[in-house]
């Protein structure tokens, strides 16, 4: 059917964007070029992958442009674990309203399969509603609650911003892979339950 071959193609695209990710090139030049690199310095380089830039994203550009990536980076990451969380938490709790005039949000499936179940009229919603966040910046940087800090341990937190926001953009990209194939073919790894490693949730 055509929703199991868009689905077929939705898993071998994100099988092909995890792959490529972690395809070598060509190492030696790859570890001449890391090293040559004028923000090998900069926070978020941990071992044990040190100064990871495999595509050269960081060659010849200055430091606002650096910086650009590195904002685009924490956004993601952001953005990441926030969808990690939405993942989990649709799997006990709907908000009690409808996404669309005739379709409470208790009848939305879960994860992959709500792509073709919501209509024109809620994807508007959520392209608006996110598109306008972004734009106007709603979530901009608050003073509420910001504690005060010293440069050492504030640096310590940022780093660990990103290394979660980094591991939360590997998660997603792996709840939409399995998502995506129990979708095609229900059932293939013999579980009941898309979250298996919190089994109390559905207790």
């Amino acid at each position: 059917s055509d929703v199991n071959n868009n689905m077929k193609l939705l898993l071998a695209a994100s099988l092909v964007s995890v792959t490529s990710a972690f395809a070598p090139s060509s190492l030696k030049s790859a570890t001449t070029a890391l090293q040559a690199s004028p923000y090998e310095n900069e926070l978020g380089v941990i071992e044990p992958t040190g100064f990871f830039d495999p595509l050269g994203l960081s060659k010849d550009i200055d430091q606002e442009k650096f910086d650009q990536y590195r904002t685009a980076e924490l956004k993601h990451g952001r953005v990441a674990q926030l969808a990690v969380i939405g993942y989990v938490v649709q799997e006990i709790y709907r908000f009690p309203f409808d996404i669309a005039p005739g379709l409470p949000c208790a009848e939305v499936p879960n994860g992959v399969a709500a792509i073709q179940a919501i209509p024109a009229l809620g994807w508007a919603q959520i392209f608006f509603l996110v598109g306008s966040v972004d734009y106007y910046g709603y979530l901009g940087d608050f003073d509420a609650g910001k504690p005060d800090l010293d440069p050492a341990e504030m640096e310590k937190r940022q780093l660990n911003e990103l290394q979660h926001g980094r591991l939360a953009m590997l998660a997603i990209l792996e709840l939409l892979r399995h998502d995506s194939q129990n979708l095609v073919q229900p059932g293939f790894d013999g579980l009941n339950n898309l979250i298996t490693g919190l089994p109390f949730l559905y207790k």
